[in-house]
């Protein structure tokens, strides 16, 4: 038999690894996703032997039946689901997606919390025998969505390199361990609105960048922040234009299935935040200054020169002679020439160089022939990014020079200046200067504008001396601002004393002999170039400080530096200070240093008037900020205006003015320094004796801050946690605690404050209850300017155990534990019994607590000794009633007890004697009891119980069935009794008819008998 055995296993053996094993997988569970959102289950069946694509079904067994199998779908029959899954079929609200002919996934669109159950997935045979496994179950639970995103929608106006930050509050309460993902996107405007990925916050707490973020991400210019469990902000150090769009923040939390992948669960979008970016404004213009002429093996200079950009600008030049390029310098300074010019740099006859970092010069030491034509440059302002390539920010073309070969002059005149280069409101003095002749000469000025070519005449002397000026000078020019006079015989000077921009350009000098052996004038001419320079060109403000972060009531200072090319002119100043507040969008004025020397105040921040000193240098101004208080944490800002001497007489605005960028300063509260005694101390004395447990401050603040004083109390007799006595806050206002608000408790406890750092705790006729350990809270606050109070610091004191001196009394309670079933609305009597008959001479009072759970207990009534009732709440005064039923006993009854009542019940005891001369009743000592543990049953009837309680109801339910069967028995009686009778007297009349028949015979019935007889028979 054995091995008859063997051989078929064996043989059973074969057969499985010949044909293989079917076997049907489903995706492991159990598997948590939220309601309203989608679930995919995946299906997965091996080993068969039938065709490649099998026919999946899907049914659930839900909580409420767990044997019952509710049909859902199935990829062969369309008829296989239930009513109550079909129309959600119907609609693909749930459908099979097949991966492979051999896997399937079950998706449902959308969970309802009524989808929670056991799936099962079942394959159809097609092996011709059924050998393996044909289906699998998974669980499925759906658990509420508790995600929650929320941002406060606005609109926002930037510029271009201004710092950003938006906030987004995340919160989930899922009981099951999710993790949460939070992501940053911007939906860019323009015509495909699409959505761009700024930085995300993954499930793994791993931050990552969109693609259109990395080199920022990468530089720490774009970072995500959480502060909190909550809060999550993202942070753009500088704004670029391609940030403008709508913002919003989206959170998902993410669950992890058995098989350890992470699957999101929920996921939320927050209210949208319209951002519009402004560029910033990086404008300059560009110029060439060269002499129109050069004589042929002279040098010939020419400088391309940036006007109105930011201080130290990154540039690019370009050189272009014709409209061809001959020589490139980039930001870095390396310099490419075309081959032709680099030959000649080679040979030292050409240079290419950048005189400042505004400034390039091209000049060739030999001109030629070859270097005559029109000149340009090209000025492109660059900036490198964090990955260290050249971003261009704008590019701007100078107009172009024409420049032309002259032979050289005949007669020498020159043009000189003491400065070639000058700040707009200096003065430009030009010399004209002749050679050789004694004949009277006569001299005119012309200048040629940057941009233009056609001179315009400034400015002439005859030979006689008659003045005369051009049309363009008069007005202004006619209050002296333009000067000539002849200094010697062949010197004519020029002098323009207030000078502004459009100033700048060529000067030309032609100076004309009269001779008497010609007809016509002979005629000299020479150039020089000038550049007058804008001084809002230079003009830089920075603002600094020494200490960002200031302790409250210290003084801070705050540095404006004015930075500009100018600054030796020592030209006149206005500074103006701007503050802007927590929270606000707007600067204001805090004060206004004139360059006259006024002061002029803002008319919003008058915090700022008794505490704010200025002073103030050339191009330097410093604001001082004395006691500092929370109310000037925020953004400041200065602005400085710069003035020439020609603004000043004639009332015109200031020349330039730049502002800085705002600087934060944070105004924090001060470390805090409280100490408090943390001894611990001892007393032992008498009952119903006074005694003071003190609380000493040993240190506190320099500026003596306002202290809050709670003390607090743990009886010996409890393992309750501490309660709280009283509380004298930072106003010297006292709170008692709940369980010392009566007026009995607030006559027995006081505190007193004796000095600064003393505080005292007095009780009055100590008790045993009184028994236990004590100590102070102490709290340090500071009083802010606009009336509100913050917390420092807090220390606790050592603690004071207070004991009794033994008296040889002892009362002792019943220890018992008890559970007790009360149903609602009705009555409950709680006992609290004395062990023994207690003594005779003494009187006992009796004090209820109750306590739902919670550490807090809560006092219900207080019998005293003397038989007065004290109730914690006067509320309940109608629902409790306490007495004492015998000399050791003592009850507590609650009336219409409701479901909150619930909970633990215990009594404390305390016995009471006379002691003294005059006598008085005493706490001698005192006991608790085993809390008793009361369940309030609901009142709400059940079916059979409301059957049970209608009398009538039960009376017709019970009674009804007995009379109907009854009747019922009757009834057949009656039925049975009558057929009976009517057999007897069928059997009769028979008997009585053959008597007649046979007495017919014989001649016995006479006519009248037998008529009776046929009219009985009739009836």
């Amino acid at each position: 038999m054995a091995h008859v055995l063997y051989v078929a296993s064996f043989s059973l053996l074969l057969a499985k690894l010949s044909t293989g094993q079917r076997e049907v997988t489903v995706q492991k569970g159990p598997l948590y996703r939220a309601e309203g959102y989608a679930v995919s289950i995946g299906c997965n069946v091996t080993g068969h032997q039938g065709p490649s694509e099998q026919h999946f079904q899907w049914s659930v067994y839900l909580p409420t039946a767990p044997s019952r199998e509710i049909q859902i779908i199935s990829t062969k029959d369309a008829a296989f689901s239930y009513a109550v899954y079909a129309p959600r079929v119907k609609s693909r609200d749930i459908y099979i997606e097949r991966v492979q002919g051999n896997s399937v996934f079950l998706h449902i669109s959308k969970l309802q919390m009524k989808d929670a159950g056991e799936y099962e997935c079942h394959t159809l045979n097609t092996d011709g025998k059924y050998y393996g496994s044909y289906s699998a179950k998974t669980k499925l639970t759906v658990i509420p969505d508790t995600l929650s995103a929320t941002m406060h929608s606005q609109t926002l106006r930037k510029e271009e390199g201004e710092p950003l930050e938006l906030t987004c509050e995340a919160s989930k309460a899922t009981a099951q361990h999710t993790h949460l993902s939070v992501t940053w996107y911007l939906i860019q405007q323009g015509g495909s609105s699409q959505t761009t990925k700024i930085i995300s916050l993954s499930k793994d707490f791993t931050l990552t960048s969109g693609p259109l973020y990395a080199e920022r991400f990468a530089a720490g210019d774009v970072q995500l922040n959480k502060f909190g469990v909550t809060t999550f902000r993202l942070s753009i150090g500088r704004l670029q234009s391609s940030d403008r769009g709508q913002l919003f923040c989206e959170a998902a939390e993410w669950i992890q299935d058995p098989d350890e992948t992470w699957i999101s669960i929920t996921k939320k979008q927050t209210d949208q935040t319209t951002l519009s970016v402004q560029p910033a404004v990086r404008d300059f213009q560009v110029s060439i200054t060269a002499e129109s002429t050069f004589a042929e093996g002279k040098p010939l200079q020419l400088v391309c020169l940036v006007v109105g950009s930011s201080q130290d600008p990154q540039l690019q030049v370009v050189w272009l002679l014709n409209g061809i390029e001959i020589a490139h310098i980039d930001a870095g300074g390396v310099l490419d020439l075309k081959k032709d010019y680099k030959d000649r740099a080679s040979q030292g006859q050409l240079q290419v160089s950048r005189l400042s970092p505004k400034a390039f010069s091209l000049k060739t030491f030999s001109a030629g022939p070859e270097d005559e034509g029109t000149y340009s440059c090209t000025v492109t302002e660059v900036v490198r990014t964090p990955m260290g390539s050249w971003q261009v920010l704008q590019r701007k073309q100078s107009p172009v020079r024409q420049v032309h070969l002259k032979k050289p002059a005949a007669r020498g005149v020159v043009v000189s200046a003491k400065q070639q280069a000058v700040w707009e409101g200096e003065p430009l003095t030009l010399l004209c200067k002749t050679d050789g002749t004694e004949s009277p000469l006569s001299v005119s000025w012309w200048h040629i504008p940057q941009d233009h070519t056609a001179p315009m005449f400034i400015a002439g002397m005859e030979q006689d001396g008659t003045l005369q000026l051009g049309a363009s000078t008069e007005g202004p020019r006619s209050h002296g601002s333009t000067r000539l006079d002849k200094v010697d015989r062949g010197t004519f000077r020029l002098e323009i004393t207030f000078t502004t921009v459009t100033e700048s350009g060529v000067y030309e000098c032609r100076v004309s002999e009269r001779t008497q052996n010609r007809v016509g004038d002979l005629y000299w001419a020479h150039n020089i170039s000038v550049t007058v320079k804008s001084l809002k060109s230079s003009l830089q403000v920075n603002l600094m400080s020494r200490q960002p972060k200031v302790k409250l009531m210290d003084t801070f200072d705050l540095s404006c530096i004015a930075k500009a090319a100018y600054s030796g002119l020592a030209l006149p100043i206005t500074v103006t200070w701007y503050f802007q507040p927590v929270r606000s969008q707007i600067f204001h004025q805090i004060i206004r240093i004139t360059h006259n020397g006024t002061v002029e105040w803002g008319d919003f921040l008058s915090q700022f008037h008794k505490k704010v000193k200025v002073s103030q240098t050339s191009y330097c101004s410093q604001l001082l900020i004395y006691d500092s208080t929370v109310e000037e944490t925020g953004m400041y800002q200065c602005k400085v205006e710069v003035y020439d001497r020609n603004s000043l007489h004639t009332n015109n605005p200031a020349k330039a003015s730049a502002t800085s960028y705002p600087l934060k300063i944070s105004v924090t509260l001060p470390e805090s320094t409280l100490r408090v005694n943390a001894s611990h101390q001892y007393q032992e004395i008498s009952i119903n004796s006074n005694t003071v447990i003190e609380c000493n401050v040993s240190s506190q603040h320099a500026r003596n801050l306002q202290l809050a004083i709670t003390w607090y109390f743990s009886p010996i007799s409890s393992s309750t946690s501490w309660l709280k006595i009283l509380e004298m806050d930072q106003t010297n206002v006292v709170k008692y605690g709940d369980e010392f608000h009566t007026p009995r408790r607030k006559q027995k406890f006081h505190s007193a404050k004796i000095s600064q750092n003393l505080f005292q705790l007095h009780i009055l006729s100590v008790e045993d209850s009184d028994q236990g350990t004590y100590y102070c809270a102490v709290e340090e606050w500071l009083l802010f300017t606009n009336g509100t109070w913050q917390r420092l610091g807090a220390e606790k004191s050592g603690l004071t155990e207070l004991k009794l001196k033994p008296t040889g009394s002892k009362v002792n309670i019943s220890k018992i534990y008890l559970t007790e079933n009360a149903t609602e609305h009705g009555n409950v009597d709680i006992h609290c019994s004395l062990e023994g008959s207690g003594d005779s001479t003494s009187l006992y009072s009796v004090t209820w607590f109750w306590s739902r759970g919670d550490t807090r207990r809560h006092m219900l009534v207080h019998l005293q000794h003397d038989g007065l009732l004290e109730y914690g709440d006067e509320g309940r005064r109608r629902h409790l009633h306490c007495y004492r039923s015998s000399p050791t006993d003592f009850v507590l009854k609650l009336h219409e007890v409701k479901e909150e009542e619930a909970g633990m019940y215990w009594c404390s005891v305390a016995e009471w004697q006379l002691h003294g001369h005059p006598s008085k009743w005493v706490n001698q000592a005192s006991d608790e009891s085993q809390s008793m543990v009361l369940r309030v049953l609901s009142s709400e009837p059940t079916f059979p119980a409301r059957i049970c309680s209608s009398a009538p109801l039960l009376y017709f339910l019970v009674v009804c069935p007995i009379v109907m069967f009854g009747l019922l028995l009757i009834s057949l009686l009656c039925l049975y009794q009558k057929a009976r009778k009517l057999s007897r007297e069928s059997l009769s009349a028979q008997k009585e008819k053959a008597l007649w028949v046979g007495m017919k015979g014989a001649g016995g019935w006479t006519a009248d008998r037998r008529e009776e007889e046929e009219e009985d028979e009739h009836n």
